[in-house]
């Protein structure tokens, strides 16, 4: 039997390593899907709901393993789809392969059906490597190339095969000039700066009386090597929203998410250090950093490019995070006077009290905070949590406590409404014996969670665990906007632009076969968590919950208080709860009891 190119390109990347692919099917991709096909299971197809989502899937993928994720689409609006999950894996560093079909190639530059400008189109989000095919053996070195890019560089890359391309006999490229002749194969290089270049920031670090170190993402596999020199150096540890897995929540000197989503401690962290430790992060917000000249800093990244991006750095360690933090160890001086470390931990401890606090104060009907808050201690272990953009993701930020062995993501850098549960899914596919939960937004849940769902109807009766939640916030509010407006700009509440239609969400799961629990009592919160810990099949929670709760930052600015007076001056719809819910939230921690 002929081998196509379809199905040299399926072979080919399972010589790459890739057993399994995100999309959705079209005419213009037809001649893969059929390889695909005759693969007999070699590479496994998962269809999602819509094209964005698979791209998320792809991005999650390569989060949650390591590995390189690959989505795959049609021509036309099958691959401008895939842009918005493929941007968050290109924000968030993420190695993922986009293959898209095109036009057939006599028609391409006649405005034909579905003929998009695809080489144009993906630039930008795919700018590493991004290519057509025109013949049959250029397939084979456009495919290695753009694989061993994103594997190597981290970064998103696209093929475009053109449709009638695809079900052409394979040809190997000829020995001839012209031609590229490419192979398989990627090895991780070990990256280490010079012994120098450590020991100058060795230097810097012991020097430190007062030292603060922030982890994000690319510390993730470096989490033994940060305990160690934070025990060495007597630090406290601020997470980023991706690095919150680094280091467990129960170390109690690790101060929890930084920046607006941020707490107390991490904020109070940054604000008193002399030195600060960066590692693995590209935290976006300078002003939750020290103030410049406030601390002598060493940052540690794989990218030269973001190297004292956020903060004037005196020493830049291109490496990576394990390996350099490692080969530092050696250098560093342990530090006696453990007073700065003992400040931390009440730091610590008085935040935990006081979010405990928040996320016990009465509320109409359910206080959000108290949904995280009830689900932390009953994690099961190994668990894996997404979350979505949105106010869900600062009670995700503050309230949930990880604990050493899970893992836990969101759309980062992008910070993308609706990645949520295709991150689950994508989770689950990726480590099938593992429980997941996605706490989601009832505003992600009507842009394009609702539909994902069908996608889990689908297939979790082949999952190893059934153990896959995804909890919706219903507050009938686009919240985070809501309270943004409140803040940011002293407006009051937009009902038009703001508040969305209240949807049982809970019967749409059982509807499709999943099991639904609607609560609506403070009370009941933490029953159903346990309800849907113990379930046999995946299950939707849905908590009604007050969207007037605010998701207070960890410092307010004077500006910020002058915005949200001006806001109730104005005349906000929801006035009256949302004066109550800011006084229970601010003053409850110091008049407990008091409402």
């Amino acid at each position: 039997m002929t081998t196509t190119v379809g199905d040299f390109l399926v072979e080919r990347l399972y010589q790459w390593g890739v057993r399994r692919i995100y999309g959705y099917p079209g005419d213009g991709i037809n001649g893969v899907f059929g390889a695909l096909n005759r693969a007999n299971g070699k590479i496994e197809f998962i269809q999602a709901r819509h094209e964005e989502m698979a791209a998320f899937m792809a991005s999650a993928h390569a989060k949650f393993t390591g590995e390189l994720g690959v989505c795959i689409a049609t021509s036309g609006p099958g691959a401008s789809h895939l842009l918005t999950g493929l941007y968050d894996a290109r924000m968030d560093h993420q190695p993922v392969l986009a293959i898209v079909g095109q036009q057939a190639r006599a028609a391409l530059g006649g405005h034909y059906q579905q003929e998009l400008d695809l080489l144009s189109m993906f630039k930008d989000v795919a700018g590493a490597f991004v290519q057509q095919a025109s013949t049959p053996a250029q397939v084979r070195h456009l495919l290695d190339r753009a694989v061993r890019t994103a594997v190597g560089e981290r970064r998103v890359t696209a093929i475009i095969l053109p449709n009638d391309l695809q079900d052409l006999p394979y040809e190997a490229p000829a020995r001839a000039h012209g031609t590229v002749h490419s192979g398989v194969g990627y090895s991780k290089p070990k990256v280490l700066p010079y012994t120098s270049d450590l020991q100058q920031a060795a230097d810097v670090l012991n020097a430190g009386r007062k030292v603060a170190i922030l982890v994000g993402a690319g510390a993730l596999q470096a989490s033994e090597q940060v305990e160690a020199v934070a025990e060495k150096l007597g630090a406290g540890v601020a997470k980023a929203l991706l690095g919150k897995a680094v280091l467990p929540d129960t170390l109690p000197w690790v101060t929890g998410s930084i920046g607006l989503l941020g707490t107390e401690p991490s904020y109070k962290l940054m604000t008193e250090c002399d030195t600060l430790l960066m590692i693995g992060s590209g935290f976006p917000y300078s002003e939750f950093l020290p103030k410049e000249g406030q601390a002598r800093g060493v940052q540690i990244d794989l990218q030269p490019d973001m190297l004292s991006l956020r903060y004037p750095m005196e020493v830049n360690l291109v490496g990576d995070a394990g390996e350099t933090l490692q080969a530092l160890l050696p250098l560093l001086e342990h530090k006696p006077d453990r007073r700065w470390r003992k400040k931390i931990e009440g730091w610590r401890a008085r935040w935990d009290k006081t979010l405990e606090k928040r996320a016990l104060a009465k509320a109409d009907p359910i206080n959000p905070q108290r949904v995280v808050h009830e689900l932390s201690p009953r994690l099961p272990d190994a668990a894996i949590v997404t979350s979505d953009s949105g106010s869900c993701a600062n009670w995700f930020a503050r309230d949930l406590m990880i604990r050493q062995g899970m893992q836990c993501s969101l759309s980062g850098g992008l910070a993308c409404m609706g990645a949520a549960v295709p991150y689950a899914i994508a989770a689950k596919f990726a480590h099938p014996q593992r429980p997941v939960i996605a706490l989601v937004g009832d505003g992600a849940m009507q842009m394009n969670n609702l539909a994902e769902l069908i996608t889990v109807a689908k297939y979790w009766q082949q999952w190893e665990n059934r153990k896959w939640i995804c909890a919706v916030f219903n507050n009938e509010d686009l919240n985070q906007v809501t309270w943004e407006q409140r803040v940011m700009e002293g407006d009051p509440k937009f009902e038009a632009s703001q508040s969305i239609p209240d949807v049982p969400y809970h019967l749409f799961a059982i509807s499709i076969g999943l099991q639904g629990i609607f609560v609506e009592r403070e009370d009941e919160v933490a029953s159903a968590w346990e309800r849907a810990l113990a379930a046999d099949r995946p299950v939707l929670i849905e908590f009604k919950t007050d969207p007037n709760v605010p998701p207070l930052p960890p410092h307010i600015k004077l500006e910020q208080a002058k915005q949200f007076a001006s806001t109730l001056l104005k005349g906000d719809p929801d006035e009256a709860g949302v004066i109550v819910q800011t006084a229970k939230q601010v003053l409850g921690t110091l008049l407990p009891g008091k409402h």
